[in-house]
């Protein structure tokens, strides 16, 4: 038992003993200082000699140290004296230390290593202090120890392999972390506090001479030097060569190097914060070509380094918002290049296309990037599969064709290894190696906004109110979770930037996601998995490590969501429902419009948090407990249990009236008691599930309860169908084994939720959207708006404004304002295809399109309702008009939301530009067996009313056919 509540101890509170930061809280009480937020942002003893001085660093060991010599000594109390336990115990301190720390835990292993065991301490130290003191290399005696202390472990202690693998794991742990994190002792020495700096230059050794071979920190030596040394390990062609970090003597490098004729050496800046996504620096600091001596080299580095500092440098940093830093300077071989140039791999002109952008000319790179000479211009299409690559160019010159495509086909591969950011690469090729001088991205072309996701989320086009209430309840929400998780990481990043709209659509914020989620630990397409079902490569372990304790913060949510929500649903929304529904919209005067409108929001910042969570959560079951779709039951969800419904009461009607005009089918039902009692029947479904429309997101939609044309068609088909209602067939819950069961228990439950909410949400949208129409029918009548809908384009505020406070200037000018808004929907409703990726913040008004497939070309999507289905294509951008729609017909629409259902139903086949397997449309298609295809980019233009096509489901494939239906074919 003595053993038990030794483990407790070891496993808990060594972990718990090594997280706290004392550190941080001595060095804030004593300086003002926050560690975290200061230097590099570690919580250690040397930041805390650095920042802090030489009381707050020896506070800074004491405290430490006592950690270390507590958890061996607590472990010893359970374990005796010198058990494999302490160094275990030691093991946890560390892990603690640094995952709440970021502190590598050195002084913790060192104190309690020196009482767990004193001899083997004492070799060690003694070996340590004369290797250091002979090599003064930090980093060689730094990992030298982490070797030297297990081997001395087990040649004293070769009689308990325990004690020895348990050595060997704590000097790898601590190895490890050492990689992680960066060095303190790389600080500039000049700005640690005077009284440390003797003890800073001596612990700081010799300086070691960095390299592109070395794994480079941004933050210290600029963004060019670390970003060649990372794809020289990449394995792509870096020319050699040597850094000089800031406020570094650049004697012994130059010393070292043998600069002549035949080996000329280039010198070029690396400043911090040059060549990032917020600024390129292009063109702002000092490159000096063809070095030929030590003392030439020694002018063109004080050359370089003086750059920094001049007029137009310091002024453009001043433009952008920049800090200044410092600058690191970059030494290289200089590559006699036969053929050089620059390679956008995308368009920063056009900002939009597939094409790879290349500029070359006969000779080095300076000239094309100098603008003295007019460069060869090049395209490049690089279309890459699993099994082939072709790359199509545009554009002749002198420069072989092969080289070309040799750099586009590079220049496409370095933006995938950047996760899509797009490039700006410096190239040379001497005659036998195509060289990388330089990438960076183009940050013209930054942010990167993306259709995806977004298209589902809030499709369509979208007016200002929509917009103006979705976008912060959307932004707010999203940034709560991710702030969550990121806890301190998240500093700097603006969530409100989460999305924006570009041609009057949604996009998302693609940069910005990626950027957190690689915070998070998490792949970049974290998000597309979570939403849309898509697949997701494993996240680095070391990465999700750091993130661990706001991960268990996000899980525990998770965990509590269901309890949350009925929580919540019984002390606010069931009774703001109930409260909403007992005053009558049109009876209100503005202000208690505007009332009512306020505490519908209030309710919708909780709700939108649940209709968020509840599904990431559903899917993240469904991925884990490994439950196919076709296991899962949606009918709950509002969409399919009203398709259920309207079914259900249409084989009623059809028993009721044996014969029936399907135009005149509620007149009919009109003449007797049981069409009677069908049609009453039917008005109390509207009642019910009147809160949908076509966008449950836009509450510029109209409702079913204002609209029920399309209802009434779908309950008419479905009278004069003779088929049996198509649902999906499950597995038995008989035939499952019983961790199968369980599994899908956990699964379904959380789909059963996700209902809920679905529900809940649109219902308070539907009575948003009321309390607006209900507002512009004030206006109308008062002459304040002149046609109905108009209130959709104003935003939130301005319809405060017209409440709250009457602007005459405001009101002069609103029906102009409201007009210049149509206009420019109208302009945009006319752009088809919306481009998938918007780059930058200022897109062209009107982007190119894509041409029109040849015939049998294969489009590609994501399959999310299996079978396969041949038909004629009809194509659907809107539901403003209702067209004849049978088991023939390839129903092919930008995006699917519930208020689609009732003609998905109807369709043989379905393909969408937008969605996944968790989308409305994906859902609705399972249940009726309808194969579907999602995420067919620009497949409402590329497709054509009456063209056949084949659709299969199980691979997600739209194979095209040239033939057209008789009717359309030309004459």
């Amino acid at each position: 038992m003595l053993e038990l509540w030794g483990i407790v101890i070891v496993f808990i509170v060594c972990p718990i003993l090594g997280a706290l930061p004392l550190i941080a809280w001595l060095t804030q009480a004593m300086t003002g200082r926050q560690l975290a937020q200061i230097g590099t942002g570690n919580i250690s003893v040397s930041s805390a000699f650095y920042h802090g001085g030489t009381l707050v660093g020896i506070l800074a060991v004491v405290s430490e140290a006592i950690k270390g010599i507590a958890a061996v000594l607590l472990t010893r109390t359970f374990f005796g004296q010198e058990s494999a336990w302490e160094l275990v115990a030691l093991i946890a301190l560390v892990i603690g230390r640094y995952s709440a720390g970021r502190g590598a835990g050195t002084t913790n292993a060192v104190w309690g290593f020196a009482v767990h065991d004193p001899l083997a301490a004492v070799f060690v130290f003694l070996l340590a202090s004369v290797s250091f003191t002979i090599v003064r290399s930090r980093q060689l005696a730094k990992f030298g120890i982490l070797i030297l202390f297990p081997l001395i472990v087990a040649i004293l202690h070769a009689e308990d392999p325990a004690r020895i693998i348990a050595a060997v794991a704590l000097a790898a742990l601590l190895g490890w972390i050492y990689k992680q994190i960066p060095d303190d002792l790389n600080l500039p020495v000049e700005e640690a506090q005077p009284e440390s700096q003797a003890t800073f230059k001596f612990f700081r050794g010799a300086q070691d001479i960095l390299t592109l071979d070395d794994e480079l920190d941004a933050a210290f030596v600029g963004q060019k030097a670390a970003r060649l040394a990372q794809i020289k390990r990449w394995g792509y062609s870096v020319p050699k060569g040597w850094i000089i970090a800031p406020y570094e003597n650049p004697e012994p490098l130059i010393e070292m190097l043998q600069p002549s004729e035949l080996l000329p050496l280039v010198v070029r800046s690396s400043a911090i914060g040059e060549d990032t996504e917020l600024a390129s620096a292009a063109g702002q600091y000092e490159t000096v070509l063809n070095v030929t001596s030590k003392q030439g080299l020694r002018e063109a580095i004080a050359q370089c380094q003086a750059s920094y500092n001049s007029q137009s440098a310091v002024q453009y940093r001043r433009d952008r918002g920049l800090f200044d830093a410092a600058m690191a300077v970059l030494i290289q071989q200089q590559v006699q290049g036969v053929y050089s140039g620059v390679a956008f791999t995308r368009d920063p002109i056009t900002k939009q296309g597939d094409a790879v952008v290349i500029e070359a000319l006969p000779g080095n790179a300076t000239g094309v990037v100098s603008g003295r000479v007019t460069p060869e211009q090049y395209r490049a299409y690089v279309v890459e599969t699993d099994n082939f690559t072709s790359i199509q160019l545009e554009g002749q010159g002198n420069i072989p064709a092969a080289l070309i495509k040799q750099v586009a086909y590079l220049s496409r591969h370095l933006e995938q290894r950047y996760h899509g950011i797009p490039q700006d690469i410096e190239w040379t090729y001497d005659g036998q190696t195509l060289w990388v001088l330089q990438t960076r991205p183009i940050t013209t072309l930054l942010p990167i906004w993306t259709r995806k996701i977004a298209a589902e989320v809030i499709p369509g086009l979208i007016r200002p109110l929509t917009w103006s209430i979705n976008r912060p309840l959307t932004c707010g929400v999203w940034g709560g979770i991710f702030a969550l998780v990121l806890g301190e990481r998240s500093v700097g990043l603006d969530f409100n930037q989460t999305a924006t709209l570009h041609y009057s659509r949604s996009y998302f914020n693609a940069t910005l996601l990626g950027e957190i989620f690689r915070r998070m630990g998490l792949p970049p397409e974290s998000l597309e998995f979570l939403t849309r079902g898509a697949k997701m490569s494993k996240p680095p372990l070391d990465a999700t490590l750091r993130n661990l304790p706001g991960l268990v913060r996000l899980l525990v949510r998770e965990f509590c969501l269901s309890m949350d929500f009925n929580w919540d649903n019984r002390r606010q929304f069931v009774p703001a429902l109930s409260k909403l529904s007992e005053e009558v919209v049109e009876d209100l005067d503005p202000a208690r419009l505007l009332a009512r409108v306020d505490l519908i929001l209030e309710l919708l910042r909780r709700a939108t948090y649940y209709s968020i969570l509840a599904p990431l959560s559903a899917a993240l079951r469904q991925a884990i407990f490994r439950v196919k779709d076709g296991e899962i039951d949606n009918s709950r969800t509002p969409e399919v249990a009203a398709l259920q419904d309207i079914q259900d009461l249409a084989i009623n009607a059809r028993q009721t009236l044996a014969e029936f005009d399907p135009d005149k089918v509620f007149e009919q039902l009109e003449q007797t008691p049981e069409g009677l009692e069908i049609l009453e029947k039917f008005d109390k479904l509207l009642q019910r599930y009147g809160y949908l429309s076509d966008v449950g997101t836009d509450i510029a939609v109209p409702t079913w309860k204002e609209e029920p044309h399309a209802v009434k068609q779908l309950f008419v088909q479905f009278m004069q169908t003779n088929e049996p209602p198509r649902r999906q067939e499950r597995p038995r819950t008989a035939s499952l084994t019983g961790e199968a069961k369980r599994n899908r228990g956990i699964v379904q439950r959380r789909v059963h939720l996700k209902g809920q909410v679905t529900e809940l949400y649109s219902r308070f949208l539907a009575e948003l959207r009321w309390c607006f129409v209900a507002l512009e029918q004030i206006w109308l009548k008062s002459g304040l708006l002149e046609q109905p809908g108009d209130i959709f384009f104003l935003e939130l505020e301005e319809v405060r404004r017209l409440v709250e406070s009457f602007e005459p200037d405001f009101v002069e000018q609103l029906q102009d304002l409201v007009q210049l808004r149509r206009t420019q929907l109208a302009q945009d409703n006319e752009l088809n295809p919306a481009p998938l990726l918007v780059y930058g913040n200022n897109p062209p008004a009107f982007p190119f399109r894509t041409d029109i497939p040849s015939p049998d070309q294969v489009l590609q999507g994501i399959p999310a309702s299996p079978g396969q289905a041949e038909g004629l294509v009809k194509v659907l951008r809107n539901l403003q008009a209702v067209p004849d729609i049978d088991k023939d017909t390839i129903l092919v629409v930008p995006y699917t939301d519930s208020g689609w259902a009732p003609l998905l139903v109807r369709a043989g086949g379905l393909i969408a530009e937008a969605g996944g397997r968790l989308s409305h449309g994906a859902i609705i298609a399972r249940e009726y067996g309808i194969p579907a295809i999602m995420d067919v980019h620009g497949a409402t233009w590329l497709l054509q009313d009456g063209q056949r096509v084949r659709i299969d489901g199980y691979r997600g494939i739209v194979e095209i056919s040239n033939d057209l239906r008789p009717d359309l074919r030309p004459e």
